[in-house]
This record gives C-alpha cells, structure tokens and sequence, in this order.
C-alpha cells in the first residue's frame, strides 16, 4: 500500500515533465522563427527582392516650427494727423505700393486755417519787433534811450521770435512747409505724404469721417526688413545658432518653400518654455504680408551618418526592424534605432550588432518578408 502512495506522486511528476517538454521547444522554434526566414527558389522569385547597402551621408538635424511673418517698429509706420481733422480724400487700399513723398491722403478742418493765420500774423510781427529792436539798439549805444526801453525792445523781439519759432513747427507737424505759406496760399486742406516706401496694411478710416489727433489713419510697410519669426522651444535650443538655414512655407502652399537664415536667438525663455528667433527671407515676396502664420524647418551642421531608404524599414509601433540577407536565401529580421528621416531616407543608428557597411539590407520586398514572417508564426 506504501509503494503505490510512492508511485502516484512520481507517475503524476513525470506527466507533467512530459506534456511541458513540447511547450518549450515549440516557444523555442516560435522565437526563431519570428527572427529568421527561409525562401525556396520559387518563392525568392516570385517576390523579386532587392538588396541594397547601407550609404554614408551627410545630414542634417531638421528642427520643425512654426511662427508669423514680421517686420521690426522702424518698418512699420501708423500715420495719424496730429491735430485732427476730417478725411477728405484717399485712393489707398490694402496692398497697395506708395513712393516716400507721396501725397496718400487729403485732410480738412477749419483748425488748419487758424494755424496758418496765427503763423503769417506772427511773421509780420516778428519783423516790426525785429526792426524796433535794431532802432533801440542804435539808440542806447548813443545814450539816446534808456536802458529800460532797450530792454524792453529786446524782450518783445525774443518773445516774437518764440512765437514764430513755435508756430514754424506746428505747421511742420502737419505737413506744411512754413517757407511756403503765405497770405495767398492759405488753404483749408493739408495734403498728408508717405514717410516711407513700402505697402499699404491697413486702412482705419472713409472719406467724411473726423478723426482725433491719436486715431491711426492707415499703416505702411517697408518690406526691405519683412522677416520671420520662430518660436522653438527649450529642447531644442542647443541645435540653433546665427547662420542656421531654414525653410518657411505657408499652410495654403506647402510646396513653396521660402529659404531664410537665423540672423538673431532671443535670450528670454517664454513662459511655454520657448525663444523667439528672427530669421531673414533670401528674397522678398510681396504675398508675406505681416501676421501671416508660417511653418518652417531648421536644418543643422551637417553629420556624417549611415541611412537606408525608407522604405527599407518596417515600423511596428514604437520599434523599427530591417531585414538581412544571410545567404543561403536566408533573411534575418532585426531591431534597429533610427534618427532623422531627410529625402526618403532614415538614419540608421550605430549598433554593435551592425557592422553597417558590411551588410546587405532588403530594400524592395521588405514588407513581404514582414508578412511572411508574421505567417509563418502565426503557423507555428
């Protein structure tokens, strides 16, 4: 009776050893068929492999980003009227082009005409103090007059002078040249010219309307100085530097690419964690109007690294596998780090496992072995 309680226990053992045997070649065999594959001649036909090498190459760290098309103050310029008035006549319109000295609009206030008077009375009576002031100061060098008269003369003269002098660049501040006013030429409308060269961006009022003295009438824009500017975050800083070349396009037009260089790295750290770069345009295009929205990418100091065509790569997930001729019509897959991605080429990363530029990689049926592979497994 103690014997068979001895047996059972070493009977039931020795099934369990036997039915966990099978279990553990066929995990084995599974494993290495997910890692290796075997074509007849039939099949390495009918699929039409292609090999290729791994190539040295010279890249670039692209950096992708993305900001607004702008111009710096001195470039852009609000032109208001700084007394006032009402808006009589104007032909700009957004996008225009307007010549530095250009008459853009024509303005009209009853203020304009009292100015101009107060100016030419003014003038004429500068002249007569003037002329008071050289009488007495002949007078009192042959003691002819008092002192206090003298100095009489001279304080009305200097405070003629203060008038005139004042009411000189308050014409000026409105466009008129004071050398040029005169009893003939007063007018009740005072043409308002372009300071700069450049394009229309904005226009604030219509014909009739009174403006303020702090009300922008239009805005202009130079583009000599229309550049980009980037927003790239913290992580990537290290990788910008003055010179850097990048590539901007627009969300409407991808495809047209607009070369610039990094011409200025901000040095204050955005509350999102990022820097404003400048970036000049190698050549003006009048569609970059300021506030337009831009991507744009950053391309780094060249590197030297290994790449294979994309398309060589199989990506499952968060990995990447190639696949290795090992002769014999054998192919083996293997897990592979990948960089950065530059005309339909990968970066290959060093490993020990790869010598690189030893090796034969499957290019064109890659993705037939990935399926076969996967087939096989399943079968298995």
């Amino acid at each position: 009776m103690n014997a068979i309680k001895y047996y059972i226990p070493m009977f039931l053992l020795f099934l369990a050893c036997s039915s966990n045997q099978p279990t553990e070649q066929l995990e084995s065999k599974k494993e290495t068929n997910l890692e290796m594959i075997s074509l007849s001649e039939e099949q390495l036909k009918n699929m039409e492999l292609s090999l290729v090498k791994a190539k040295a190459d010279q890249l670039k760290e692209v950096v992708k980003v993305n900001g607004l098309i702008d111009v710096p103050p001195q470039n852009l310029v609000s032109i208001s009227m700084p007394m006032g008035g009402y808006l009589k006549n104007t032909k700009l319109l957004p996008g225009m082009h307007v010549n530095k000295g250009e008459v853009i609009a024509l303005m009209e206030d009853a203020a304009y005409i009292d100015l101009q008077q107060d100016f030419l009375m003014a003038q004429t009576r500068l002249q007569m103090l003037k002329q008071e002031y050289e009488r007495q100061t002949q007078l009192n060098q042959s003691k002819a007059s008092s002192d206090k008269v003298f100095q009489q003369a001279k304080e009305a003269y200097e405070s003629g002078q203060i008038a005139y002098k004042s009411l000189s660049e308050k014409l000026q501040l409105i466009g008129l040249n004071p050398a040029k006013v005169s009893s003939q030429s007063i007018s009740r409308s005072i043409p308002i010219y372009a300071p700069i060269n450049g394009f229309v961006s904005k226009v604030h009022v219509n014909i009739g309307k009174y403006v303020n003295p702090t009300d922008v009438l239009f805005e202009l824009v130079n583009p000599d100085d229309i550049h980009l500017s980037l927003h790239i975050f913290e992580k990537d800083m290290e990788q910008v530097y003055l010179g850097m070349q990048v590539s901007a396009y627009t969300n409407a037009h991808p495809q047209r690419k607009y070369p610039c260089e990094v011409i200025l790295i901000g040095k204050d750290i955005g509350s999102d964690r990022s820097v404003n770069i400048h970036c000049h345009f190698e050549e003006y295009d009048k569609l970059l109007v300021p506030g337009t929205y831009m991507n744009a990418e950053l391309y780094g100091r060249p590197r030297k690294a290994y790449t294979l065509p994309s398309d060589a790569i199989i990506h499952a997930g968060n990995k990447h596998y190639v696949f290795i001729a090992r002769g014999n019509n054998t192919f083996e897959k293997l897990e592979v780090n990948i960089g950065s991605s530059t005309n339909n080429n990968t970066e290959l990363l060093s490993t020990e496992k790869l010598a690189l530029a030893e090796l034969n990689f499957v290019h064109v049926g890659a993705y037939q072995l990935w399926m076969k592979l996967n087939n096989v497994a399943e079968e298995d």
